[in-house]
């Protein structure tokens, strides 16, 4: 019986070489714990109030399938910060362990693929359709998407239907219903992708519809409110200096039958290489925003689904999971990326905040903030070390609603980020 089982599980093996011979099979992780020391990270902390201290941690396996056919992706994820499960827990209390992507790719032909499943949307440099990656839980999109790819010419057509029912009888019980609010959490979504590439030039437009699931007094499902989002993207370089642009408009409802006119983002930045080790930046960014004066309408552009902690300072003041529809943002920013060895780096950014719209006591001057990252890489893992630190302006406080009084004296945030990703197994080798 042993000599029988050994035999099998040899057949078995030579089979899984033959059929790994004619596909890609990848597995890979990653495991990224950040220990984060936030005192005035998103807002403004009072001088009564504690600092906060805390790691949490990103734990990813994924595996990647490939044939000359289709395409299969599945990556597991938890995200847990370090001590919120109490000793001896036979569950996770916060039911963080997710699927943070899984979709199959099949090849049409010509240029033409379907991309069906949980998938990441990522365009251009993410102002408006991104990963954020920053945060350990991510950004992930249920949709299917139409993609051609041909002679620089990219075309991509992404639809999505949502719903939250768990039940088999859920299409009776509840209807469409969409009972997921919150974070722009839409019940539709489509959206049209198209970008054209030249040697040193690159251009892409973006259409997106997103529908919101509105209820009544009563908690009882009251249509859909559509807000769209156009504009386009710009990308140049040549040699030693670069140019990107951004123009996006807004119109339509935001959820709650809010109307939205004239909204719009503008956003223009430089950079220029000025030696092997020094690359410089500058730029700036406009979004619209509300004056308030009319009820039940507001000129207030929001980015949605981008990787928002990217732009407009590190301590996300503005546009992440907070400024909706508040008085918009004036930001202008200088940085340089040093070069210190072969693999450590130095970023450092200021940005200088204003509203675009003025606050109540007419004041518009938010602050500045610097920003720092020291970046170090070693054979098969990263560190990343970063601080922050803001200096308000009135306007801020005002903004934040916290006295100047009542305010810490310093606002800063500090942070450190270990970063690996190991290759668990290969088909390839």
């Amino acid at each position: 019986m042993k000599f029988f089982n050994k035999k099998r599980l040899l057949a078995c093996l030579c089979l899984m070489g033959i059929h790994f011979s004619f596909a890609q099979f990848v597995v890979d992780g990653q495991f990224r714990p950040r220990t984060e020391y936030r005192n005035g990270f998103g807002s403004l902390i009072s001088a009564a109030s504690d600092p906060g201290f805390a790691t949490a941690t990103r734990v990813r396996l994924n595996t990647d399938y490939q044939t000359e056919k289709y395409r299969f992706y599945l990556s597991l994820q938890d995200v847990f910060v370090w001590g919120e499960n109490r000793q001896l827990q036979p569950e996770d209390e916060n039911n963080s362990f997710a699927v943070f992507e899984a979709w199959a790719q099949l090849e049409l032909g010509s240029g033409w693929s379907a991309k069906l499943g949980r998938q990441v949307l990522s365009y251009d440099d993410q102002r408006i359709l991104g990963e954020v990656d920053w945060t350990q839980q991510a950004r992930n999109h249920d949709a299917a998407l139409i993609q051609y790819s041909k002679n620089n010419l990219v075309i991509d057509a992404a639809f999505a239907f949502n719903q939250d029912f768990d039940n088999p009888s859920g299409f009776q019980s509840i209807g469409n219903t969409y009972n997921t609010p919150g974070f722009f959490s839409y019940k539709t979504m489509q959206m049209l992708y198209l970008k054209q590439k030249w040697e040193s030039f690159a251009t892409s437009l973006l259409m997106l519809n997103n529908g919101f699931q509105n209820f009544d007094g009563n908690d009882t499902a009251n249509g859909v409110s559509n807000l769209q989002t156009l504009g386009m993207h710009f990308a140049y370089k040549k040699g030693d200096f670069g140019l990107a642009a951004n123009a996006f408009l807004q119109t339509g409802e935001r959820r709650g039958e809010l109307q939205v006119k004239g909204a719009y983002l503008i956003g223009l930045d430089a950079s220029y290489k000025a030696s092997k080790a020094i690359g410089l930046g500058a730029g700036f960014e406009i979004i619209s925003g509300n004056d308030g004066q009319t009820a039940g309408e507001t000129g207030a552009f929001f980015p949605l689904y981008g990787t928002n902690h990217k732009f407009n300072g590190f301590m996300d003041y503005f546009y992440v999971g907070n400024h909706a529809n508040s008085i918009g943002l004036f930001d202008i920013h200088v940085s340089a990326n040093i070069k210190l060895r072969k693999k450590t780096s130095l970023l450092a950014k200021v940005l200088n905040f204003r509203g675009e719209k003025d606050l109540p006591s007419g004041e518009n001057a938010l602050g500045t903030e610097v920003d720092l990252v020291f970046a170090q890489k070693f054979k098969g893992y990263a560190l990343k070390i970063g601080y922050s630190h803001l200096f308000p302006s009135d306007g801020m406080y005002e903004l934040k609603g916290v006295a100047e009084s009542d305010a810490a004296s310093t606002q800063n945030w500090a942070w450190a980020m270990l970063i690996i990703k190991p290759k668990l197994f290969s088909s390839d080798k």
